[in-house]
């Protein structure tokens, strides 16, 4: 495997385990790298260096003074820039990638809508269509990477109780949708009181409370 060149399908992949991990999970012990790597029928010491490679063009790193590699190739490049400028393109394919070289299945992984059950009081149930948004999870995924799962204003780092909510709401900026940058992670109550307009943050991260 020495010297076999990596292709824009597998940085699409990887992208989508640096989605999903911290930047101190980058290690070719980690379970989720080295089931990768099988996959990929790269080691897992190969699939942690591209990690770490990515991470050294990932600003939310460098700007708090970690350091990734410096070995990052011009297609590491490349597809790093496209990602990061939040275009619809590259977040469903990366999601989809990885989830189907998880499954271990041969086709494109399908989104499937859920059943919603709206019960009257006779106890009745209907199945409804349910529009969902695609590379939601890997949105997430990144936002809660960033934020190291913890609320971004009220400190609760429970999952359970977080969501990663857009700054720029997803029907007002469709460019940036899916771009990590548009996202806080919030709790529950914070991300519900943001979308009412009764708290926002400022540019030097003060909330400000709107009475």
């Amino acid at each position: 495997m020495a010297g076999k060149q990596w292709t824009e399908d597998e940085l699409m992949t990887v992208l989508g385990v640096y989605c999903r991990l911290t930047f101190g999970q980058l290690s070719q012990t980690n379970s989720l790298i080295k089931a990768v790597a099988e996959r990929l029928e790269r080691t897992p010491g190969s699939v942690a260096m591209k990690l770490t490679n990515l991470a050294g063009l990932d600003p939310a790193i460098t700007g708090t003074g970690r350091k990734g590699l410096s070995g990052a190739s011009s297609l590491d490049r490349k597809v790093w820039a496209e990602f990061s400028s939040g275009t619809d393109k590259w977040i469903p394919i990366i999601e989809a990638r990885l989830q189907m070289l998880l499954s271990g299945e041969g086709h494109p992984v399908t989104y499937q809508s859920n059943a919603e059950a709206d019960a009257d009081f006779t106890g009745k149930d209907i199945e409804a269509v349910v529009k969902r948004r695609q590379g939601q999870r890997l949105f997430r995924d990144a936002v809660f990477t960033a934020y190291k799962s913890r609320c971004c204003i009220t400190g609760i780092a429970d999952t359970r109780l977080l969501i990663a909510g857009h700054i720029k709401p997803w029907c007002a900026d469709k460019q940036n949708r899916l771009n990590p940058r548009n996202g806080l992670c919030l709790s529950a109550l914070a991300d519900r009181a943001f979308d009412q307009g009764m708290i926002s943050l400022s540019n030097n991260f003060e909330i400000m409370v709107s009475l």
